[in-house]
């Protein structure tokens, strides 16, 4: 029997404002369910913290009595590593609140809110945090991995917008990281995921977006046989429009749903979903290269609330689906690699699987490399391939559908991956995901969690 297995979970449940739920509690197997239902994980116990002194109370039993933790906000985690065999989990999701300062134009966030929680708040003042694409995404993880979505050209990243994190370290203290408070740490922390304390609120900086949070938008696609005609033209047109237009790229099949037409359901496609932020008067010049380009099957661009957008795929990615992940880094999208994605478009093994290559162009390519602990700065993309479906049925399918295509295309790729999309891939690409940031990640690590406490996570050992 494991230390956790018989360490007194009662105690911890005196000790917390929220609850503890253990094995033998009809609730355990919802709450330790991830959104990759891929993940089969049976902790020791989930916490359901409401506020910092529970996440205080976690880390301090945790450490008395040699209890592995792992940590959980949205539950999105490629590997499922929220969860975690015989672990104390440290479930954030209760904790949501929001306070937005439209003057100041930052809003405070606590670990457990959604994307689609942070958008409620800022949209109503007609602003907006660069964040991802799917709503029910935690801010704490995406964030603290990176953060690429349709403001990226425009604003940066989510990390580059983070102004300041409170974090319980491991030694059981609480500190403020910011520019000028623990400033390595808060370099280590943009980027660098959840290696260095478990994050209980983030402060980040909004920007105006559109009209009034009106932005035009949606997806434009093409038959999958013009995949190299448009990703040709996606690869040489992106660069040379304004950074306000960012447009991420797909492969995907056309959901058997409005408002797509009945004809069109089923069918295997390629295409960018574009969201416009800047003024409406200058939409239609804009956008003009995407509307003459081509022969769409779908031209989906309309006005519409930037929340609007962002929550489009949450309907078609409930959590629970099986997802197999592989990313990489790209610095240009060669005229080999596109033959691959055709190959492999073609081949969609399931119809929620896709690959997609995101922007990190524009303002977040103004960053240096060494800014944060986020390093890929070059005006690429990141490309995620996922294997995605209902049934565990087809999870052999769509493995291999993914590895396969991961294989043929990794040498066209600049080394690198992106912590966001991985899956358990071992130590050579955790050090790839951040090239020559490592070797300070592993010091901020050596100080702030020397024991290696939270290596739950995409890990980061501690320098010696």
């Amino acid at each position: 029997m494991t230390t956790t297995q018989i360490a007194p979970f009662d105690e911890l449940t005196a000790a917390l404002r929220g609850e503890v739920i253990t094995p033998a509690d009809p609730r355990y197997d919802e709450a330790r369910a991830v959104y990759n239902g891929m993940i089969d994980k049976r902790p020791a116990a989930i916490a359901r913290c409401r506020d910092v002194a529970d996440v205080l109370a976690c880390v301090r039993f945790g450490r008395e009595y040699d209890v592995t933790l792992s940590v959980r906000s949205g539950g999105h985690s490629a590997g499922g590593l929220g969860v975690w065999n015989d672990a104390l989990v440290v479930d954030l999701s209760l904790m949501r609140s929001t306070t937005v300062d439209p003057e100041r134009r930052t809003v405070r966030v606590d670990p457990g809110a959604t994307l689609g929680d942070l958008d409620h708040a800022t949209g109503v003042f007609g602003l907006a945090v660069p964040t991802g694409f799917i709503a029910n995404t935690g801010i704490a993880g995406l964030a603290l991995g990176g953060g690429v979505g349709y403001l990226t050209r425009t604003f940066g990243m989510t990390l580059d917008n983070m102004l300041a994190a409170d974090v319980v370290l491991a030694d059981g203290t609480f500190v403020t990281a910011a520019e000028d408070s623990h400033a390595d740490l808060f370099w280590a922390l943009r980027g660098g995921g959840g290696n260095f304390g478990i994050v209980t609120s983030m402060t980040f900086r909004c920007h105006p977006v559109g009209e009034n949070g009106l932005i035009v938008g949606g997806p434009v696609l093409y038959d999958i046989a013009d995949t190299t005609e448009v990703m040709r033209w996606y690869r040489d047109v992106l660069p040379t429009l304004p950074e306000e237009l960012n447009g991420w790229f797909g492969l995907v099949t056309i959901p058997p749903a409005a408002p797509f037409p009945e004809e069109l359901w089923g069918r295997k496609a390629c295409g960018v979903v574009w969201c416009y932020a800047g003024p409406h008067s200058r939409a239609d010049e804009v956008l003009a290269p995407v509307r003459e380009f081509g022969s769409p099957l779908v031209m989906g661009l309309q006005p519409m609330p930037f929340p609007v957008l962002q929550s489009a795929f949450d309907p078609l990615y409930p959590p629970g689906l099986q997802w197999y992940w592989r990313s990489d880094v790209f610095t240009e999208i060669s005229d080999a690699a596109i033959e691959v994605h055709r190959r492999y478009g073609e081949r969609l093994p399931t119809g929620h699987s896709t690959m997609h290559l995101y922007p990190i162009d524009g303002a977040a390519a103004r960053v240096h490399e060494d800014a944060t602990a986020f390093p890929y700065r070059d005006g690429g993309w990141i490309g995620n391939i996922v294997g995605v479906d209902p049934d565990p049925a087809n999870t052999e399918a769509i493995t291999r559908w993914t590895r396969d295509y991961f294989a043929d295309l990794h040498a066209m790729s600049a080394g690198g991956t992106y912590v966001n999309f991985m899956m358990d891939e071992g130590e050579d690409r955790v050090r790839a995901a951040y090239r020559g940031n490592y070797e300070r990640l592993a010091q901020v690590k050596g100080r702030y969690d020397p024991e290696n406490v939270f290596h739950v996570n995409q890990n980061i050992p501690p320098a010696g």
